[in-house]
């Protein structure tokens, strides 16, 4: 049993099981992450986790601009071109890498907590000086998860880039079990203190699970700094757009919590019901497109004809499962709210603010889950111009729409302003993917599309009809009752729009 765990630690995916582990690992951490919301909703009251929450913003900022931006699109792409061309030169780049972007990051987070208790109130500007004390010092703390999560990154880009998924699918799963264990065990005792040091120990293990498969590569990191190595400066070169556009799409983040702040609870109504939108596209955009990069970085420069196959039947697979995922979500959306988070603290007005609003998020589902794989396929071929210059126009739709949204609509206006700014971002990029790219998406996906939509409004009566039809039979005040009406209504959609699918030959399911 236990060579076999090593085995599936150590080896080489193939693509399909890629994507099987990714969208398995990926199902799997997001059913946990449901199940992390509903105890950190139940145990803690809503005015206290919208400090959690704000706490989390700033050290997320400068995570997503040092990290998170040059492991997505600059460092597999090179790396993955060195590593064909000479193991050792890429073992020394991965070193030199990591020695510059760790170092940068400890100077950033040493920064950012001195300037916290001025920042702070910057983003929280409504919220009373208990409360803003209180983000400050959890904010301090959180410091430490950006510290071993960019640490886990690197480790991440080196094995995805040899195509070992397993232990960086994995790594999420015992980052929210951290919490989850961390909330059930301590909430009740020290409050909202309790998530944030599960946080931090799951994000330490979110690295420790991927050394292992590390160093079997051979990859240990060596304290390294050369800037002068052209690898290096190509990464730079692909980083600062990629950093840049990250930047700006977490300004919008700080900007709703900035705007959210005025109005009591929202900040964690909005967190949690934008975690629960998220869970579609983590498994189907986030894991496909995670799953396909190392493959579409591969054929980007050197096989246009394999690059562009790949990158449509990623895209047709995308848009396959999104559309009634979307569908389905909008039709239980009250069911879902209810039971993940209608309990405890968690009182009825927290309820209907958050179906509200996970209504609107479920209009933007579509885009969000095209944008990873319509941004990748930029990176793949080194450009990370156009999607930062997509990243910053969405950006700034975002945070327009979402201030007036703010004013009339209240929470639902952020949801719309999101969903506005998704929307946005996948139109632009989708159009860049001709202009800028030279693939074209229009070869088949119009008639996919209509059969899509088609398919799913035939699913969403049926739903609709299923759902009414149980709730006239049993009684849904009743959590078990309310769980099967979920199940079955939800059951009936999916064998529904499969059997849909299988009739009408569609590629997607046949194959």
């Amino acid at each position: 049993m236990f060579d076999y765990i090593k085995r599936m630690f150590m080896r080489e995916n193939t693509l399909r099981s890629a994507s099987l582990v990714l969208v398995g690992a990926t199902a799997l951490s997001n059913v946990l992450g449901v199940i992390r919301d509903h105890f950190l909703a139940s145990n803690i009251p809503t005015d206290r986790l919208d400090v959690y929450y704000a706490a989390f913003r700033l050290p997320d900022f400068v995570f997503y601009i040092l990290i998170a931006g040059a492991i997505s699109a600059a460092v597999i792409p090179v790396l993955s071109q060195v590593v064909k061309k000479d193991e050792t030169e890429a073992k020394k780049l991965v070193s030199n890498v990591f020695t510059i972007g760790i170092c940068a990051l400890i100077i950033a987070l040493g920064l950012l907590y001195l300037l916290m208790p001025n920042l702070m109130p910057l983003l929280a500007k409504d919220f009373n000086p208990e409360k803003l004390n209180e983000a400050v010092r959890l904010a301090r703390i959180m410091l430490l998860s950006p510290l071993f999560f960019g640490i886990s990154y690197y480790y991440t880009s080196v094995l995805n880039t040899h195509r070992r998924f397993t232990a960086p699918a994995l790594a999420p799963v015992v980052y929210n079990l951290s919490i989850i264990i961390a909330t059930m065990l301590w909430s009740g005792r020290i409050g909202v203190m309790a998530p944030v040091l599960g946080v931090i120990f799951g994000a330490f293990l979110h690295w420790v699970i991927q050394i292992p498969a590390v160093n079997n590569l051979g990859y240990w990191p060596k304290p390294m700094i050369n800037f002068r190595d052209p690898n290096l400066k190509r990464i730079f070169k692909l980083m600062v757009p990629r950093s840049l556009a990250m930047g700006a799409g977490q300004l919008q983040v700080l900007a709703f919590t900035s705007f959210a702040s005025a109005l009591p609870g929202a900040i964690a109504i909005y967190s949690l019901a934008d975690n629960i939108q998220t869970v579609p596209l983590a498994i189907i955009g986030n894991s496909l497109a995670t799953a396909l990069f190392p493959n579409l970085a591969h054929f980007g420069k050197s096989d246009r004809k394999n690059y562009s196959e790949l990158l449509v039947k990623g895209i047709r697979t995308i848009i396959f499962f999104a559309v009634p995922a979307a569908a389905m979500l909008i039709i239980v959306r009250a069911q879902v709210i209810r039971l993940i988070l209608g309990y405890g603290y968690f009182d009825w007005n927290d309820t209907r603010m958050a179906l509200e609003a996970l209504g609107y998020f479920a209009l933007g589902i579509v885009a969000q889950c095209l944008v990873p794989i319509l941004a990748r396929a930029f990176y793949a071929v080194e450009n990370t111009s156009y999607p930062m210059m997509s990243t910053l126009i969405t950006t700034a739709v975002g945070i327009i729409a979402g201030w007036y949204g703010m004013q009339w609509w209240g929470l639902n206006g952020l949801a719309i302003a999101f969903t506005l700014s998704s929307w946005t971002n996948a139109i632009i990029l989708w159009c860049g993917i001709k202009y800028k790219v030279g693939v074209n998406l229009n070869g088949g996906l119009p008639m996919l599309i209509m059969k899509v939509m088609i398919m799913t409004l035939l699913t969403a009566v049926m739903m609709e009809l299923v759902k009414i039809a149980i709730g006239n039979i049993i009684n849904i005040d009743r959590v078990v009752n309310l769980f099967i009406q979920t199940v079955v209504t939800t059951g009936v959609g999916a064998a529904g729009y499969l059997g849909l699918a299988w009739l009408w030959r569609i590629p997607e399911i046949r194959k």
